[in-house]
């Protein structure tokens, strides 16, 4: 059965693709065939043309390849390769560019050998990239051995556009240089989109990854495994293995196979059946297999723990690669006799035999792909391991592949467009009149998006980002699509940015098991990072198009500021309609899990006043330390979070809002918020101000104390609203009542009036009656000091001794709260209630409670 799901993910596409391929193979393919094009392959650096492998490599000076000159070398001693003869020397940005005629998946090869010159090559150190993507960094001449493959670095990538460009940035102080380039349009389903995605580690497990053709593959190995070097129909080398065995002692080299491998399917067929331009039969042809497994073995003498071959190869540490694994069991009397496992880092990915899918014939070859995060080992170890209950225990490997995965990258700098000319390649020399024309042409745009911003900054009375395009835009980028108005959103900090690979990889793929909160936005996902760092990743609905002003503000806000008791945002993700928020992992989660229905233990009253002051302090950063002031608009339990140590912070941002201008206290906007939290005042006025984050605060402390939910349909009338029920309370006296009982003995009755002081405060009605964030800030302060009695201050003596602790805390009277009924008859106001809040209580992130105007 796992078999049959890896070739599933494989395949469950290929139906539509075949019916795509046959309708437009007339126009793109002229033939169902595949034949290696003559272009493009190049001797860089030289007039004259070479032939290597029975491949003519053109001088540039061909008439297909003409350019403008740049410096070359020669050397006329013997080196390894007629290629490695010349080379074009770059001492500034240069390009190679080509003409694409079909779009696909294109092999580019890169030679560099340093052969010795008056440049001195061995000293050359430059950077590669094409469009979005470094291919090379830092390449260094004096200590790149990249393994086997040195002097030629590989890469597979899909092209797409009419003009290609593979560019050479040297260095400072340096220079670049290439011997020769090879580009060329690959077998259609050579590299397929999407492949199998093992996660190793105590919860290892094997899904499905869509989305490697937006990836550029880089060749680390490729082995002929229990076989010599070979040659391949795509000028690939295959080297042996032995190198690179772990235990040789376990490992047979079997005989080479003396008939003819048979492909069973077209060249340009899809599948796990492999085509003469997978591997060449010299490879299928050859295997490794385990060693002293005889027919007359007892298995019962076997520690089939310690028989296996293992192979372990050089890797870059914490990083996605491609392992494609070559099998062909061409010594055995019937097919389908041979059962094993197949392990990556110990760990069990696949059992492996003639799949029903693969031609069940003798000799039939096919691979397996599956993408694989390397450790911090510095070495990807892969295994076959017999099966000791399969009807012939045996394992064997023909050949394996490694390709690191590597990821587009904002920091690419573009292109300037080169002249258009006859020539089908090009070299573009950097220019210092071009260069001083683009900053030119940056620091005026600058200027004019400046005064722009400044301009919509009135219009817009500080609105954090303008409306986005209706939803069913074909761009995938959701931050950069196009606003209502025609105009894009500069305001997103792309340095955030972090790749869909890296979170599917940190979460297992958004593994279900690695849930730890949900709601109407979506999932909350514990993850780990590739450096180590555990993070909670909140992914709204794949394809969803609501929440996209929350999505953007949150961006906004929180790549802005930075305070101790405001959640941090790590990154974010907007690719393939995705809408991913990356956040700072906060271990025991909500304030709302430790207050009621939970099986967490419960707060003290000490810890409770901590986690309230943290909160407030958060708050008071909010209002008065960020530049112009933010009111947040949605506080509540959920969106207070708590690290390992109670410490708590203010997260949820997606509502957030620039304060008032110098010249008006409020801001008018849309009423949005939270039912049972929501300001009255601001209910009815829709004039929004730093007092409205104030009422729900208090409506917060009032969950604090009395640890029952805000709104609670299931009690009687006038219980439902916390805050309404909590003031009648205080006003008959009986305040003491509600208070939560797993704390009543805690609580000095000085700091408890203080606390309820406090709230009054918070629940008037009137916004002017309410303190600032600050002075909610000195109370709780103060009640904390209180509670801890004389050793911290001077001790306080109650007001009014004779009175009790219940009389203590009337308060005054706070108007009451809208009634459901009443909200539900207004218009163009968007509020989440709190049965629907209840509903996502298990999340450790407060998860946006969205419709279509919130």
């Amino acid at each position: 059965m796992a078999i049959l799901q890896l070739h599933r993910i494989q395949h469950y596409l290929c139906a539509v693709v075949l019916v795509f391929h046959l309708q437009f193979s007339s126009h793109m393919f002229p033939s169902l065939g595949y034949n290696v094009p003559d272009k493009y392959f190049i001797n860089c650096g030289s007039d004259s043309s070479v032939t290597v492998s029975d491949k003519v490599y053109v001088g540039e000076s061909n008439p297909v390849a003409r350019f403008s000159r740049s410096e070359t070398e020669s050397n006329e001693s013997h080196v390894p390769s007629p290629l490695y003869q010349t080379a074009r020397i770059f001492r500034r940005e240069s390009s190679y560019q080509f003409r694409i005629d079909r779009n696909g998946t294109y092999l580019v090869r890169l030679h560099f050998f340093s052969f010795s010159s008056p440049s001195n090559l061995y000293s050359a150190r430059f950077n590669v990239s094409v469009p979005g993507f470094w291919l090379v960094q830092n390449f260094d001449a004096r200590n790149d051995t990249d393994n086997n493959f040195a002097p030629v670095k590989e890469f597979f990538m899909q092209i797409s556009t009419p003009i290609f460009r593979i560019t050479f940035r040297p260095l400072p102080s340096s220079f670049a240089f290439v011997n020769a380039i090879e580009l060329f349009l690959l077998p259609l389903y050579l590299i397929a989109d999407e492949v199998g995605l093992f996660t190793h580690g105590n919860s290892a497990h094997l899904s499905s990854y869509n989305g490697l053709h937006a990836r550029v593959l880089e060749t680390k190995h490729r082995l002929n495994v229990g076989g010599l070097m070979a040659n391949d129909n795509l000028f690939r080398k295959w080297f042996p293995d032995d190198s690179y065995l772990t235990y040789p002692e376990t490992a047979n080299t079997s005989y080479p196979f003396s008939g003819q491998i048979e492909y069973r399917v077209a060249d340009d067929s899809d599948g796990p059946n492999a085509t003469k331009f997978t591997a060449p039969s010299a490879v299928y042809g050859t295997a490794k297999k385990i060693n002293n497994i005889s027919a007359n073995t007892s298995t019962n003498t076997i520690d089939w723990n310690l028989l296996n071959i293992t192979w372990g190869l050089p890797a870059e540490r914490n990083t996605v690669h491609l392992l494609r694994f070559h099998f062909c069991d061409y010594w055995s009397r019937h097919s389908g006799l041979t059962f094993f496992n197949l392990a990556i880092y110990d760990n069990h990915v696949i059992e492996i035999n003639n799949d029903p899918n693969v031609s069940r014939q003798f000799a039939a070859p096919y691979y397996y792909d599956l993408l694989v995060h390397s450790d911090d080992s510095g070495q990807i170890m892969v295994s076959v391991v017999p099966d000791a209950y399969g009807p012939k225990p045996d394992a064997f490997l023909n050949g394996l592949e490694i390709m690191k995965v590597i990821e587009s990258s904002n920091s690419v700098p573009p292109m300037i467009e080169l002249d258009s000319g006859h020539n089908l390649l090009r070299v573009m020399l950097g220019s210092v009149f071009g260069v001083l024309v683009l900053i030119f042409v940056v620091v005026l745009l600058g200027l004019l998006w400046c005064l722009k911003l400044r301009k919509e900054k009135k219009l817009e009375n500080s609105v954090w980002l303008p409306m986005l395009v209706p939803a069913g835009e074909t761009s995938h980028n959701r931050l950069t699509e196009g606003t209502s108005q025609g105009s894009t959103l500069p305001y997103i900090n792309l340095g955030l940015k972090i790749p869909l690979l890296d979170l599917q990889l940190a979460t297992n793929n958004f593994h279900e098991s690695q849930i730890i909160g949900k709601g109407s936005f979506g999932n909350v996902y514990k993850g780990v990072l590739q450096n180590g760092m555990i993070v909670a990743v909140k992914r709204g609905e794949p394809g969803s198009g609501e929440g996209l002003p929350e999505f953007h503000t949150e961006i906004m806000v929180l790549s802005q500021i930075r305070h101790k008791q405001l959640v941090s945002l790590i990154g974010y993700c907007d690719e393939s309609f995705e809408m991913i928020l990356v956040y700072e992992y906060m271990e025991k989660g909500t304030l709302r899990d430790h207050l009621y229905d939970t099986n967490l233990p419960k707060l003290s009253w000490k810890q409770r006043l901590e986690i309230c002051i943290g909160a407030a302090n958060g708050l008071h950063y909010l209002h008065k330390g960020a530049a112009g002031g933010i009111i947040h608009r949605d506080i509540k339990s959920t969106n207070i979070l708590l690290d390992e140590n109670h410490v708590a912070k203010v997260a949820d941002f997606g509502l957030s809002r620039t304060g008032p201008l110098d010249h008006q206290s409020y801001v008018t906007t849309v009423v949005k918020g939270t039912f049972g939290y929501l300001d009255p005042e601001y209910f009815r006025s829709q004039q929004l101000t730093e007092k409205s984050d104030v009422y729900s605060f208090g409506v917060v402390l009032l969950e604090v104390l009395c640890a029952r939910a805000v709104i609670d349909p299931s009690l009687p009338r006038e219980q439902i609203n916390l805050a309404e029920w909590g003031m009648l309370c205080k006003n008959k006296g009986i305040l003491q009542d509600i208070v939560d009982p797993s704390i009543k003995g805690q609580i000095n009755q000085n700091s408890l009036r203080k606390f309820v002081e406090t709230v009054e405060k918070c629940l008037q009605d009137d916004v002017c009656d309410r303190p600032t964030m600050g002075g909610v800030l000195w109370d709780l302060e103060y009640a904390l000091q209180l509670q801890k009695g004389a050793n911290a201050i001077h001790k306080v003596q109650p007001e009014d001794s004779s009175t009790s602790a219940s009389a203590s805390l009337q308060l005054s009277n706070v108007r009451h709260f809208p009634s459901i009924s009443t909200l539900a008859e207004r218009d163009n106001m968007s509020i989440v209630k709190s049965d629907e809040l209840d509903g996502a209580s298990d999340s450790v992130f407060s998860l946006l409670k969205i419709d279509d105007t919130r």
